[in-house]
């Protein structure tokens, strides 16, 4: 019913399905790192609130209790991104356009 075909060039060295799950790889890494990155964050402001015990069993979170951890990771995101933004700006004098 369907006809696969190779499109492409046959002399390129790799396919574009071999460069694309190159690609996939490295952002799948790079994805895992930063799921990890915010579990710790996420347990660290769990415990801040003194709910890190209830986070281990998520069956013992309220939503107020889940809630109350999003949002408390979101402003520290926040924070952490204007502080980012605040070294990069005093990095680099404003070029005038």
């Amino acid at each position: 019913m369907f006809r696969l075909t190779h499109v492409g060039n046959a002399n390129h060295k790799h396919s574009r399905r071999e460069v694309g799950l190159v690609a996939k790889k490295k952002r799948s890494k790079e994805r895992q790192k930063s799921v990890r990155e915010m579990d710790r964050l996420k347990y660290e402001t769990a415990e801040q609130l003194g709910l890190g015990d209830d986070l281990r069993d998520p069956d013992e979170l309220t939503v107020r209790e889940a809630g109350k951890v999003g949002g408390t990771m979101v402003k520290k995101l926040v924070k952490k991104g204007r502080q980012a933004m605040a070294r990069e700006a005093s990095r680099k004098p404003e070029k005038n356009l």
